[in-house]
């Protein structure tokens, strides 16, 4: 499996969705937690929590965009505060390259219909 943006003159752009898509954070001790993706990209994504997790944690993401349904491995990065709650962003570790190639034209499908987006 290829390193994300491996592909010479790749360019990943991360996608500013605001809240409108709801994941699911499964952690290793069988706990769930809701969230809302604010930006989401081919290696990850910005969840608003209301409390933050553990930085380093591994945890599975499950999200659904567009047509595409994403279950993943992931790990918690540093969390940031925010006006309510927390915006912490996840790491993607085992996306797979099927799931790779289909959130991909997702987020280009999204940007063509005017979602924000900025270069990783």
């Amino acid at each position: 499996m290829s390193r994300p943006g491996a592909q010479s003159g790749q360019r990943n752009s991360r996608v500013k969705l605001g809240g409108s898509v709801l994941a699911l954070v499964l952690l290793e001790n069988g706990r769930q937690v809701r969230a809302r993706m604010n930006q989401l990209s081919v290696n990850g994504g910005l969840l608003s929590l209301e409390q933050p997790l553990d930085e380093g944690i591994k945890v599975t993401a499950l999200f659904h965009v567009g047509e595409t349904s994403i279950r993943t491995r992931g790990v918690m990065l540093f969390p940031m505060w925010a006006t309510k709650g927390c915006l912490q962003p996840v790491r993607f570790v085992e996306l797979t390259e099927n799931d790779r190639n289909n959130l991909a034209k997702e987020l280009e499908a999204l940007v063509r219909a005017g979602a924000p987006e900025e270069e990783e």
